[in-house]
């Protein structure tokens, strides 16, 4: 049986973080989710990255935005604004990111903030919510090869701080990924 990969909303929160980022971004060009976001959402992350890290300039932020459209440029979803008013969610500004799965027909949002999407709600647009951890730990669990692969690939993108396998499972689970770091604990000459 073929892999399929689900279509998922990239919630800000998961990329604002360098890490992370670089990991779920990796994945998506090695073609194992297709990522979603917005202009909203790129907006959102690179505005709070900016406030919490001013030493970062900002053109080297919208820099990455730019690779990333052009990384995956079906990543970016257009005309979900229509959908908006049709969300209801503890914070009205989140209604975006549920907009934006519906018009891109995504089947999932990724994100951290678990509460801000009730699965109540999201079940409506035939979306459900997942953690970084649990979409990559069911990715392992699906194809552990090419999850592997992957998150290879994510690693040899830090060239310039050469991180090594076992430093690189150490970034995981200080990104909240432990159930991934887990799983690939035992691939550490793969990665």
């Amino acid at each position: 049986m073929a892999f399929e990969p689900s279509v998922a909303v990239f919630d800000a929160c998961i990329l604002y973080p360098f890490h992370l980022r670089n990991i779920v971004v990796q994945a998506a060009v090695d073609g194992l989710v297709g990522a979603r976001w917005t202009d909203e959402i790129h907006d959102e992350w690179i505005r709070n990255l900016a406030a919490g890290a001013p030493a970062i300039p900002v053109e080297r932020l919208h820099n990455t935005r730019r690779l990333m459209n052009d990384a995956l440029p079906a990543a970016t979803v257009s005309g979900y604004e229509d959908h908006v008013p049709l969300v209801t969610l503890p914070d009205p500004n989140d209604r975006h990111v549920v907009a934006a799965g519906i018009a891109a027909g995504a089947s999932i949002i990724l994100t951290w903030n678990s509460r801000h999407f009730p699965a109540n709600e999201l079940k409506k647009f035939g979306l459900r919510k997942q953690t970084p951890d649990a979409f990559l730990s069911d990715l392992y669990d699906k194809i552990p090869d090419l999850t592997i692969g992957s998150l290879a690939n994510a690693r040899q993108n830090l060239n310039k701080s050469r991180v090594s396998a076992s430093d690189f499972i150490d970034i995981l689970d200080n990104q909240k990924l432990s159930r991934v770091a887990e799983r690939v604990q035992k691939h550490v000459a793969d990665l």
